[in-house]
């Protein structure tokens, strides 16, 4: 008795486990803007199906070097099964150097910094693996330098 007992016990948790929705995930979001091609992403659930995101993105391309930082705010609508659609809302910050060398350039070095403000469009399908799918688009307007760039992206993430 006491065995099957403990055997419908860990099924019932091996179930719960599974169906379970991913509090977090983790990976990489390829696209962007500002020449940042590839970020580290990650996100957190904060409530029900809304979500921060988190991304780091570096780049090292010979004459041009910098790094940004951007924080989201999403609101998550689920259409079928797996399948999400998201809203968002938040900020990037960031820094960037063009050095000497350019060409074009007249040996002047040039660098700065940029905060903008963002917004997020997207579409994402989480698998019953832990993997995510995303593609989503994020116009970007320049607090600092009057810029506005248009960013876009394809996310591959770890659930977890």
């Amino acid at each position: 008795m006491k065995k099957t007992f403990s055997i419908v016990c860990l099924i019932i948790s091996f179930v719960s486990i599974t169906y379970s929705q991913n509090t977090n995930a983790i990976g990489l979001r390829f696209g962007g803007s500002d020449g940042f091609s590839t970020e580290v992403s990650f996100q957190h659930y904060v409530g029900g199906p809304n979500r921060l995101e988190i991304d780091l993105g570096f780049i090292d391309a010979g004459w041009y070097d910098g790094f940004k930082g951007t924080l989201m705010y999403h609101w998550v609508k689920n259409i079928d099964g797996g399948l999400n659609w998201y809203l968002g809302a938040g900020g990037s910050l960031g820094a960037w150097d063009i050095d000497d060398d350019k060409p074009g350039n007249d040996g002047n070095h040039d660098d700065g910094v940029f905060l903008d403000a963002n917004a997020q469009l997207g579409i994402e399908y989480n698998f019953t693996i832990p993997l995510q799918l995303s593609l989503d688009a994020r116009p970007e307007f320049g607090l600092i330098n009057d810029d506005f760039d248009f960013g876009y992206g394809l996310g591959i993430r770890f659930t977890f």
